[in-house]
C-alpha cells in the first residue's frame, strides 16, 4: 500500500530534500516506520521517549488531524496523503 508523505521544509534534510516521499504502510505507525527506515532520523523529530508523537508535531491523514481520529493506529488507505506539519508558535 503506497502512501505519499509529505516533508515539511524544516525535515526535508532527512529526506534529502525531497518534499515528499513514497512509503507502505496501512497504519499511521507503519507509515512512519517505513519513513524512518528509508530516512533515518524522522523518529527522533517526531516520537518522544515513550513513542507518542511530540506535541509540537501535527499529523495529517488526507485533511484529518489523527489527534481527533486513532492516533498512531489511524488506517492510513493506499494511495492517501500523510502531511507532516510542525506547530508553529509565536508572538
Amino acid at each position: 500500500m503506497s502512501v505519499t508523505v509529505r516533508i515539511p521544509t524544516t525535515l526535508r534534510p532527512l529526506s534529502g530534500g525531497a518534499s515528499t516521499v513514497q512509503v507502505e504502510g496501512s497504519t499511521l505507525v507503519e507509515v512512519l516506520s517505513a519513513l524512518n527506515s528509508a530516512h533515518p532520523g524522522f523518529a527522533d523529530r517526531l516520537f518522544d521517549q515513550e513513542g507518542k508523537l511530540h506535541k509540537f508535531v501535527n499529523i495529517f491523514v488526507a485533511d484529518d488531524d489523527v489527534r481527533y481520529l486513532d492516533g498512531l493506529n489511524t488506517k492510513v488507505p493506499s494511495g492517501e496523503t500523510v502531511s507532516i506539519i510542525p506547530a508553529v508558535a509565536g508572538g
